[in-house]
Order: structure tokens, then C-alpha cells, then sequence
């Protein structure tokens, strides 16, 4: 199985895929997807996108999952991420991808055992959990540590999720809902 991990910026996105072999995950590559600087917001979207196809269309992932925007520093800034965070999700579908979403405090969570867990802390984590020789940088360090959120807590949902009796609309099973299909 192999996943890609989206963190969505306005001014940086990062992005990282890893991959399950011999009963661990790997690294397959990570990186940082930065829009042209004074370009008008349409513009920078549109080449996220693009560029996102591309990551995507270049590593043929079987998941994705992306960051959950939690608070920005301004409402325009919240507008903005949201509207990068659309971009990645959209990205991800149309590639037909099963998309998955997790909060920063469960990805730290999944990653360290602290959902309270700073930067550098994420990215030395990060690098000792899939052997790398140096920390990514923080956007990618974050892609990654999505990556490996879902690759723990994809297959337990999942398990979680055909356990439950089938019943329409939603179940809720402790702090989760799960949404069911029909």
C-alpha cells in the first residue's frame, strides 16, 4: 500500500509518500510545493493543483489523506487555507483516490504519542520512524507524518467501520462517527 500525505499551506504545501513493504513503512520521496510569490490567489491555487496532479500522477498512491485546518492567525488566513486545503482535497479525488482527513493533534498523536508535540519534535520523529539520514523540512515532515497517521489508523477504521451492525446514516462509536456507505 502506498499513501501520500498532504499538508496544505496558501504559501507552502507539503506533501510525502510512503509506502508498506516487508511489514514496515518506507519512504518513497517528500518534498514542498511553493506557489510563484505576487501571483493573484486563483493563480496560486491553480498551480497547487496542478503541481499536486503531478506529485500524484508521478508516485500512483493508493490513499491520500490531508491535514485538517484547525485555527489561523486571521479569518482571511483561515479563508485561504481552506481554500488550499479544497485544492489538495480535490486534487487527491480526482486522481480517484480514497481521501482520508485527520486533525494535527491526532497525526502528532499517531506520530510521537503526544498530541501536543512541537515542530522539530514532529520532524526527528518523523525521520527515526522511516530511516531517513536528515529531518524533512517541516511542511514535508508533516505530509509524512499524516502519511503514516493514516497507515496506522486507515486499517483500524476500516476494521472498526465492517465490525459495526449496518445501519443507515451515522454510527457513533466512542469520540468517532463513522459515516457508512449504503
Amino acid at each position: 500500500m502506498r499513501i501520500i500525505g498532504i499538508d496544505p499551506g496558501s504559501t507552502a504545501t507539503g506533501w510525502g509518500v510512503i509506502e508498506r513493504a516487508r511489514g514496515r513503512w518506507l519512504h518513497v520521496a517528500h518534498g514542498t510545493l511553493r506557489a510563484p510569490r505576487g501571483t493573484p490567489l486563483p493563480a496560486r491555487l491553480a498551480a497547487l493543483h496542478a503541481a499536486l496532479a503531478e506529485v500524484i500522477g508521478c508516485h500512483r498512491p493508493d490513499a491520500a489523506c490531508v491535514e485538517r485546518v484547525f485555527v489561523a492567525a486571521s479569518p482571511r488566513a483561515a479563508l485561504v487555507l481552506g481554500q488550499a486545503r479544497g485544492v489538495a482535497l480535490a486534487a487527491a479525488a480526482a486522481a480517484g483516490l480514497p481521501v482520508s482527513e485527520y486533525s494535527a493533534s491526532q497525526i502528532k498523536q499517531a506520530v510521537t504519542g503526544s498530541g501536543a508535540a512541537g515542530k522539530q519534535q514532529m520532524q526527528l520523529m518523523v525521520a527515526r520512524l522511516l530511516a531517513l539520514a536528515a529531518a524533512p523540512p517541516s511542511d514535508a515532515a508533516d505530509a509524512l507524518a499524516a502519511a503514516l497517521c493514516h497507515g496506522q489508523a486507515g486499517p483500524l477504521a476500516a476494521l472498526v467501520g465492517a465490525a459495526l451492525p449496518r445501519r443507515s446514516g451515522r454510527v457513533r462509536s466512542g469520540r468517532f462517527v463513522l459515516r457508512q456507505a449504503r
